[in-house]
C-alpha cells in the first residue's frame, strides 16, 4: 500500500452511518411510509402477564409500581394510565374475550346486564 492512499478513521465510518439512518428516517417520514396515529382506539395499552401465586410460595416483582390503574368499567377490568385517565382499555384474554372484574354466580347470567333504559313507556 502506497503511503497517499486515502484511508477512512472510525469517527468518519461512525458518523455516515449516523447520516444515513437519520437520512432513511426523514425519507420514510416525508413519503409517509412511517404512520403516527391519533385515534387511540386502536392502540394497545399495554402487554401484561399474569402470575401465578400460590400459598407460601414466593415470586419476584419489581418494587417500583407501574404507571398504570385497574378501573372497573361495565364489568369488566380496564387498565388506565395514571397520567392521562381518559387512556383506557379493556383486559382481554389471548383470545380478545373480556377480564371480570367479578366472579360470575353460578345461577346468574354469563353476561353482565346493562342497565335497560325506559324510553316513552308509562
Amino acid at each position: 500500500m502506497s503511503q497517499n492512499e486515502a484511508r477512512y478513521t472510525v469517527r468518519s465510518l461512525i458518523v455516515t452511518a449516523l447520516a444515513a439512518i437519520i437520512g432513511t428516517v426523514l425519507v420514510l417520514e416525508m413519503t409517509g411510509k412511517i404512520s403516527h396515529t391519533e385515534n387511540k382506539d386502536h392502540v394497545p395499552v399495554g402487554d401484561f402477564k399474569a402470575i401465578h401465586i400460590t400459598e407460601g410460595e414466593t415470586f419476584r416483582m419489581s418494587p417500583k409500581a407501574s404507571e398504570l390503574h385497574a378501573v372497573c368499567e361495565n364489568g369488566y377490568l380496564a387498565i388506565a394510565a395514571d397520567v392521562d385517565p381518559s387512556f383506557r382499555g379493556i383486559l382481554v384474554d389471548y383470545k380478545n374475550r373480556g377480564v371480570r372484574c367479578r366472579r360470575p354466580s353460578p345461577t346468574g347470567p354469563a353476561v353482565p346486564r346493562q342497565p335497560e333504559t325506559q324510553e316513552g313507556n308509562e
